[in-house]
C-alpha cells in the first residue's frame, strides 16, 4: 500500500477562527465561504507539506438531529470528502464531533490508513486521540489558522505539545475562501418636501417679570454637594509592606472583566447586523429573550478567547446573554 496523508478538519474551529480573522468575531453567519476552494487549498497545503497524496478529507461539524443541511451535503460531495456529522446540545454546543475525531484518528492510526495525519483544530480534548494515535506510528501534525498578525489562533497548549508539529495555514488561502458579508441597508424612501407654511406676524417676546428682593429672599438654596471621597486602595503600617484592602483587587478584576463582555457583545452585534437580512432580524427579535444558537455560540466563544477561559462559569454566560439584549436594544 502506498503511503498517503489525511485530514482531520474540526469546521467549528476552522470556519470560527477563519471568521474571527476576517470579521474580528467567530460568527460564522458573517461569513460567506468558498468551501470547495477553501478545502482545495488544504489539500494542497498538506501534501505539499508531508510530499504525499491525500487520501480523504474527513470533515466534522454539528447538524439539527444529526441531519446534514444543504450547505452540509454540497460539501460531503465534494472529491475526497467524508462527511461525519455530530448534532447540537441544548445549549447550542457541539454534542458527539470531537469524540467522533478522536474514534477515528486512533481508529484509522490503527488500521494503518495513511503515515501523516494533518489535524485542523483547537480542542483539548483531542489530546489523548492524537497520543495514542501516535502510539501506532503514526505522525500528527497541526494546521491552525493563523490570527491578522499570523498567530495561531485559539489552539489548546495541551494539543500542541502532544502533536509532532504545529504548522499554520496559508493566510491569503483563507483570505481568498472567506469573505466577510455585509448587506446593504435598503435605501430609505424619498419623502416630498413639505409646502412652506405661510409667515406668521411676529409675536412680541413676553418681557421677564423684575424680581424684587423679597422674591430672591424665599427661593429655596440648594444644598452644597459633599466633597467625594478618595477610595483607600492600600494599608501601610510602619515596618510592614503596604497591602491591598479586601474588595479593591476584586472590583479591579471584575471591571476588566466587564469591559471584556462589552468588546465581546459589541463585536458579535456588530457583526449580525452587518451580515443579517431583515428576515434575520425578525427571527431574532421573535425569539427574545432567547438567542439564536450560532449568536449564542459566537458569544461564549469569544469571550473564551478574550478572557483565556477554556469554560465559562454560569455567571459570565449569564451576562453576556444579558448584554447582547441590552446593547440590541439601544442599537
Amino acid at each position: 500500500m502506498r503511503s498517503t496523508c489525511s485530514l482531520y478538519i474540526d469546521a467549528g474551529y476552522l470556519l470560527a477562527s477563519a471568521a474571527t480573522r476576517v470579521t474580528g468575531t467567530s460568527l460564522r453567519s458573517g461569513i460567506h465561504v468558498d468551501y470547495s476552494a477553501l478545502i482545495s487549498s488544504l489539500v494542497d497545503a498538506a501534501e505539499a507539506r508531508s510530499g504525499l497524496p491525500v487520501l480523504r478529507v474527513h470533515w466534522y461539524d454539528s447538524a439539527k438531529n444529526g441531519v446534514p443541511d444543504p450547505q452540509q451535503e454540497r460539501i460531503g460531495e465534494l472529491s475526497k470528502v467524508k462527511l461525519r456529522l455530530g448534532r447540537f446540545g441544548v445549549n447550542g454546543e457541539q454534542k458527539g464531533v470531537d469524540l467522533r475525531m478522536g474514534l477515528d484518528l486512533v481508529a484509522h492510526a490503527r488500521n494503518g490508513a495513511s503515515d501523516v495525519f494533518f489535524l485542523i483544530s483547537g480542542d483539548d480534548d483531542l489530546t489523548e486521540a492524537v497520543e495514542e494515535a501516535q502510539v501506532h506510528g503514526v505522525q500528527v501534525v497541526l494546521l491552525a489558522v493563523p490570527t491578522v498578525d499570523g498567530r495561531p489562533h485559539g489552539v489548546s497548549r495541551h494539543l500542541v505539545r502532544a502533536a509532532d508539529e504545529l504548522d499554520i495555514i496559508d493566510g491569503a488561502a483563507v483570505d481568498t475562501a472567506v469573505m466577510k458579508v455585509d448587506r446593504q441597508p435598503a435605501p430609505e424612501p424619498v419623502m416630498p418636501e413639505p409646502k412652506p407654511e405661510p409667515a406668521r406676524p411676529a409675536v412680541a417676546a413676553a418681557r421677564p417679570a423684575i424680581r424684587t428682593p423679597l422674591d430672591v429672599a424665599t427661593i429655596p438654596q440648594s444644598l452644597t454637594t459633599p466633597r467625594q471621597t478618595s477610595v483607600l486602595a492600600y494599608s501601610a503600617s510602619t515596618g510592614s509592606p503596604a497591602q491591598v484592602l479586601p474588595g479593591y483587587g476584586e472590583d479591579r478584576e471584575d471591571a476588566q472583566q466587564e469591559q471584556l463582555i462589552d468588546e465581546v457583545v459589541a463585536r458579535v452585534l456588530t457583526s449580525f447586523q452587518e451580515s443579517a437580512s431583515s428576515d434575520d432580524q425578525l427571527e431574532l427579535q421573535r425569539a427574545k429573550p432567547s438567542i439564536p444558537r450560532d449568536i449564542d455560540r459566537a458569544l461564549l466563544l469569544d469571550a473564551s478567547d478574550a478572557m483565556q477561559k477554556y469554560d465559562l462559569d454560569e455567571g459570565i454566560r449569564f451576562r453576556l446573554r444579558a448584554r447582547f439584549w441590552e446593547k440590541y436594544d439601544k442599537a
